[in-house]
C-alpha cells in the first residue's frame, strides 16, 4: 500500500504503522550494546551489521579463522530476534544444504519445488563463512537473493525476507568472476587477531562470553521502521560534500565503481536515521570508508579524508563511526581509557591480584609502544604512558 502513496502520505503512513523512530533507534542501540558486550575489538563489526541491515546492504568480513566473525553476527541476530541462518561453505557443499532439498512429494507430481523450511531463503539475517568456496550453482542462486531478495530454483520463486547477508573469508578473491560476486557486498570490514597486550582481556571476556545470556532487545520491526525512514531521507544537502570526498579519493588513487558510489548513499542515509537525524549531514558521511573495497585503500581513504570527516558523530554506532573517521586516534583513545581505568582501580595488597594488575598495566604500555612512534603519539597518550611507567616502577606502592 505504502508504495502507492505520495511522499508526504508515506511519511504519515509509516508513522502510523510502525514504532516511533526514536524508540526503534533506542532499542537497536541497546541491542548493539548487548551484542558487543564481551567481544574484544569487535564492536565495529557488530555496529556495521546493524548499519547494513538498516541500509538493506550486505557485509563482507575479511580476516583469519577464529576471530569471532560468526559470533558477532549470531549475537546481533539474537539481540534483534531475526530468523538466522549460518553455514560454512566448501568446495563440495551442495545447493540443498543452503537453499533446501527438492520436495519429493511434488517431484512425483512432475513439479520441481524446493522445501526451504529453516534454510537461507527464509532467513532474515544470514552468515555464510568461506563464502567464496561455494560452487557456481550456489553463488548464482545466491546472487538473486542478494540483489533482488528473490529465490529462484526450478518451479520455486519466493520473496525472501533477508535484511542482510554477512559473508566471511580469509581474503579477497583474485578470480575475476568471484571478484564480481564479491562486489555485491557493499560494506567491507577487515579484522585481525587480538594483539598480545589484550590477551588477558580476551581470555577473561571470552570465558564470560560463553556463559553470558541476553534477551531480545530490538526486533525486525525496529530495523524495518528505520529502513523505511532511511529510504525517504533527502541527501541533496550532503551530495556536494560527498562528491568532494570522492574526488579527493580519486586523486589519492582510490577509485570506486559507479555502482558502489551510488549505493554508498544508502549507508549514509541509514547512519543519519540511526543517529536520530531525519536528514543526513556532514556528520553522516563516514560510511564511505567502509565502501572502499580493500584494506590498504581503506587506510589511504582514512588518511585522505580525516580532516573532512572530523564532524563525524553517531550515538548508536560510535565505534564504527570513530574507526572510520579517526583510525589511530580511536586506538589512542581506547588505550587512554584503559590506562585510566586500571590506574583508578588498583588492588589492595601485594598478592596475585596486584601481580595481575601490574601485568595489565604492562600490557597497555606495550600496546602503546607497539602502535605509536614517539612522534605520532597524541599528547594525552604520552601522559598516560608516563603514568603507567611510574606505576610499574619497583618502588611504586599500590
Amino acid at each position: 500500500m505504502a508504495d502507492r502513496l505520495p511522499k508526504n502520505d508515506i511519511i504519515r503512513y509509516i508513522s502510523y504503522m510502525t514504532p516511533s523512530l526514536s524508540e526503534s533507534s533506542s532499542r537497536l542501540r541497546a541491542a548493539v550494546t548487548a551484542a558487543s558486550r564481551g567481544l574484544v575489538d569487535r564492536e565495529t563489526l557488530v555496529e556495521l551489521v546493524a548499519l547494513s541491515a538498516v541500509a538493506r546492504e550486505h557485509l563482507l568480513v575479511i580476516g583469519p579463522p577464529g576471530t569471532a566473525k560468526s559470533v558477532a553476527v549470531r549475537r546481533m541476530a539474537r539481540a534483534t530476534g531475526g530468523r538466522y541462518f549460518e553455514y560454512l561453505l566448501g568446495k563440495f557443499t551442495e545447493p540443498n544444504e543452503i537453499f533446501g532439498p527438492v520436495d519429493l512429494r511434488k517431484l512425483r507430481e512432475g513439479t520441481v519445488e524446493t522445501d526451504v523450511s529453516g534454510m537461507l531463503p527464509e532467513a532474515e539475517i544470514a552468515f555464510l563463512d568461506e563464502i567464496f568456496q561455494g560452487s557456481s550453482a550456489i553463488l548464482n542462486t545466491l546472487l538473486g537473493i542478494l540483489n533482488e531478495r528473490v529465490f529462484r530454483r526450478g518451479h520455486t520463486r519466493l520473496e525472501c525476507p533477508l535484511r542482510i547477508c554477512v559473508g566471511a573469508s580469509n581474503g579477497l578473491p583474485t578470480d575475476e568472476s568471484l571478484a564480481a560476486f564479491a562486489d555485491r557486498f557493499l560494506v567491507r570490514v577487515f579484522v585481525e587477531g587480538i594483539a598480545d597486550p589484550q590477551l588477558e582481556t580476551l581470555l577473561d571476556n571470552g570465558w564470560r562470553l560463553d556463559h553470558s545470556k541476553f534477551s531480545e532487545l530490538a526486533s525486525m520491526s525496529d530495523i524495518d521502521a528505520l529502513a523505511e525512514a532511511a529510504q525517504l531521507a533527502d541527501l541533496a544537502g550532503v551530495r556536494p560534500q560527498l562528491a568532494h570526498l570522492l574526488r579527493i579519493l580519486r586523486s589519492a588513487g582510490v577509485v570506486l565503481s559507479d555502482r558502489r558510489v551510488v549505493k554508498a548513499q544508502s549507508l549514509i542515509a541509514a547512519a543519519s536515521v540511526l543517529s536520530g537525524r531525519p536528514q543526513p549531514t556532514d556528520a553522516d558521511l563516514w560510511p564511505l570508508i567502509y565502501v572502499v573495497p580493500t584494506q590498504e585503500q581503506q587506510e589511504i581513504a582514512r588518511d585522505s579524508l580525516r580532516d573532512l570527516l572530523r564532524h563525524t558523530e553517531n550515538a548508536t554506532l560510535p565505534a564504527a563511526a570513530e574507526d572510520a573517521s579517526a583510525g589511530p586516534l580511536v586506538l589512542a583513545r581506547r588505550l587512554v581509557l584503559s590506562g585510566e581505568e586500571l590506574m583508578a582501580n588498583p588492588p589492595n595488597g601485594d598478592g596475585e591480584a596486584s601481580q595481575s594488575w601490574r601485568l595489565k598495566l604492562e600490557g597497555v604500555a606495550r600496546e602503546i609502544d607497539a602502535s605509536f612512534t614517539p612522534e605520532s603519539m597524541p599528547s594525552d597518550l604520552i601522559t598516560i604512558r608516563a603514568q603507567l611507567v611510574e606505576h610499574l616502577k619497583p618502588s611504586h606502592k599500590v
